[in-house]
């Protein structure tokens, strides 16, 4: 049996121990062990559930549809996964999980039925590896994302790799993005193809390149969901040197104006929205001031080439047609001239450890050791040399993962839907498994066709992208009588154009889950029949219009007919029932005031640890936030519950400063946000702390007196 590394109350030390032996990183170390006594007081009753749940979630557990076991998502940036990465993660998934891998379009891995107990041992196993969880869920900024070509791209100015990384670490455990209202997504695209959906994140980046410097194309405050958003445009042009400190004045903003009781208006969008981007660009340059760095050098040499692979002798394909389509679909030419990109169709996203074991066995002689996770649920190989194509086809056709028409009609893209996920209403991975079935047998010619992309989601909040599909769908339900049958939305029209432009799908109409592959069906065969020679599937959706696709599938939503397989579910047996959980896409406001208070000392603590260590910025963030905690607490006291910091601030100066309950020299406004009128100094981070010292300890006096009031 292997050693069991999780905190247990009746060997503390002990475990405590195993984990300072099994990792090298102190920090690292201290979110482990953080996570297993958190546990320990959770189990103990001595931490409220939802305040539990933030932690949890923050660092990257997250509950399952299915009770007591948890998702497990593990954060690779950009995608990138080595093999022995990738069977480390297989070998955790088999001793604390399903024995299944599954990809995400975030470009992370999730392993499903983990129990809570065993999560920060699993994270300890991860980290010999250099593997985190650390803010893969909850208000945090999010895995960072790019094209999975990204330094292979014949057509892109340059590698944004080096970028995305140093992105994902500045803000990696990073004070300003830690209890944010909702979670914070960024990407960088290779080219202005922008396959890495710039258009539809709350930073996007295009590389550009203006007389003769590196630069890129910034988008804001895109995002998909219920009610999905185009970003706009807010530089043409930003210097490379300048991309972090500008996505730090962002997250600055977002923290504090952002919404955090309605979690559906949390999103940046929604504050570009109420704020209006003149705005918003006004208060992102306002907090220029206070941020660590002015301009942040980016270390293009980060990310270390992964090595060649020697040459290998040619051999014959077995199958020399299936051989010329999978080559024709899945391989291109890379700009290092003589290698081959080579493109990987995981339907559903779904690898069982031990194909992911046989895979790396067999291809490890003839790509290079580095694999991207991409964003329609597959995987890239890099440097395969083109006497090694047929010998790599044999290979990936043993493990079943040789299947022509990568990123086309034929490769759909779905999140897990009700197989695993609390907010799933219908699913969505056996349907997508129907759809491709239908493309392959019925429609052959499109298995190539890489213009009209289907996109499917188990509810609206479009893990699966629907909103951005040219044909989409969303898992609803549909009321027949006194009856609830499985449904999709469905959506047309939406998908790349280029250059960080975007368009969102229209919902069109809604039909029974098991009538849903027949839309397919009759909007390809209008598409083949109606289309003009040379027409893209957007300009033959905006020739024909919206209502003409409603009237076109307006059969199919017919009610009157139903028959008793429509209330049965794609991949299920039983009867329909809507059976949504909670979703925990973010965690939960916390209303306790005595929690409230103890988070500010701990937050206090935070503060003073970052002072110690000179980390000015920091310590100033860290106590920034402690005001904000101790004012909150009192505020609950009265019955109010701020949906922003910028309305909690102002909710304090009237009900306490102008009041007179709470005596201030100035106003509390005023005392807080010096944070971004000063420079993050060591003169102002010991000012700070001394004001946030006294006033900490005024609110614990008034919390007193109302308790013994």
């Amino acid at each position: 049996m292997p050693q069991r590394l999780f905190y247990n109350s009746n060997n503390k030390e002990q475990n405590m121990q195993s984990f300072r032996t099994e990792l090298e990183n102190p920090v690292v170390e201290k979110d482990i062990i953080d996570l297993a006594r958190k546990i320990e007081l959770f189990r103990e009753g001595k931490i409220h559930e939802e305040k539990f749940r933030s932690l949890r979630l923050a660092r990257g557990v997250y509950g399952q549809r299915q009770p007591g076991v948890q998702m497990v998502r593990i954060k690779l940036p950009f995608g990138k996964v080595t093999f022995k990465q990738l069977l480390r993660i297989a070998d955790i998934s088999d001793e604390y999980g399903s024995g299944n891998l599954h990809l995400t379009t975030r470009q992370d891995i999730q392993i499903h039925y983990v129990s809570l107990d065993r999560t920060p041992e699993l994270w300890s196993k991860l980290e010999q590896d250099d593997i985190t969880l650390r803010e893969a869920c909850g208000n945090t900024v999010r895995n960072v994302t790019a094209s999975p070509d990204a330094g292979i791209n014949p057509e892109e100015p340059f590698d944004v790799s080096p970028y995305a990384h140093a992105t994902f670490e500045y803000f990696l455990r990073n004070p300003i993005c830690q209890e944010m209202g909702r979670k914070f997504k960024i990407a960088f695209s290779s080219s202005e193809k922008d396959t890495a959906f710039a258009y539809i994140h709350d930073v996007g980046f295009v590389p550009k390149i203006k007389d003769g410097e590196r630069g890129f194309k910034v988008l804001l405050g895109g995002g998909l969901g219920a009610q999905p958003a185009i970003a706009s445009v807010v530089h043409e042009f930003l210097h490379e040197d300048e991309i972090i400190p500008y996505i730090e004045s962002v997250i600055r903003v977002f923290d504090r104006y952002g919404e955090r009781n309605n979690r559906n208006k949390a999103r940046m969008k929604f504050l570009i929205g109420k704020l209006g981007l003149e705005e918003m660009v006004r208060l992102i340059a306002l907090e220029r001031t206070a941020n660590k760095f002015k301009t942040y050098k980016i270390n293009r040499d980060s990310i270390a080439e992964p090595q060649i692979p020697a040459a290998v002798a040619s051999i014959e394909a077995e199958d020399s047609l299936a051989y010329e389509v999978w080559r024709a679909t899945n391989v291109f030419e890379q700009k290092q001239k003589g290698f081959y990109g080579v493109w990987v169709k995981v339907p559903v996203g779904d690898i069982k450890t031990d194909v992911a074991r046989k895979l790396v066995d067999g291809i490890k002689d003839l790509v290079a050791d580095e694999m991207r996770i991409t964003a329609n649920q597959g995987l890239l190989l890099k440097h395969v040399r083109p006497e090694a194509l047929p010998a790599l086809f044999k290979a990936l056709n043993e493990v079943n993962l040789a299947e022509p028409g990568f990123d086309s009609l034929a490769d759909v893209t779905t999140c897990p839907g009700t197989d695993t996920c609390n907010l799933g209403i219908s699913n969505s991975m056996t349907f997508a498994r129907v759809l491709e079935n239908i493309v392959f047998d019925e429609y052959a010619e499109f298995v190539d066709n890489r213009d009209i992309k289907i996109k499917i989601s188990g509810c609206m909040n479009s893990c699966g992208q629907h909103g951005l599909a040219h044909i989409g769908f969303h898992g609803s339900s549909l009321k027949a009588g006194a009856r609830v049958l499985p449904s999709m939305q469905v959506l047309l029209g939406g998908g790349t154009v280029g250059d960080g432009i975007g368009r969102a799908a229209d919902k069109v109409i809604k039909v029974p889950a098991k009538r849903a592959a027949n839309v397919l069906r009759w909007v390809l065969n209008d598409y083949k029949a109606n289309s003009i020679g040379g027409e893209t599937f957007h300009q033959y959706y905006d020739a024909k219009g919206k209502d003409y696709f409603y009237q076109l599938l307006k059969p199919l939503a017919d009610l009157t007919n139903l028959t008793d397989e429509e209330f049965v579910d794609w991949g299920h047996e039983e009867t329909f029932k809507t059976a949504i959980g909670v979703g925990e896409c973010a965690s939960v406001i916390i209303d306790l005031v005595a929690t409230l208070i103890f988070e500010s000392e701990e937050k206090f603590g935070w503060a003073q640890a970052a002072f110690n260590e000179s980390r000015w910025a920091d310590s100033i963030y860290h106590t920034y936030t402690v005001f904000l905690s101790a004012a909150k607490a009192l505020l609950l006291d009265k019955g109010i519950n701020a949906s922003t910091h910028a309305t909690l601030i102002k909710e304090f100066d009237e009900k306490f400063v102008a009041a007179g309950e709470f005596p201030l020299a100035g106003t509390f406004n005023d005392l807080v946000l010096q944070i971004n009128q000063n420079e993050p100094s060591e003169a102002f981070a010991t000012q700070f702390m001394e004001q946030a010292t006294a006033f900490l300890n005024q609110v614990k006096e008034k919390r007193e007196a109302l308790l013994q009031a």
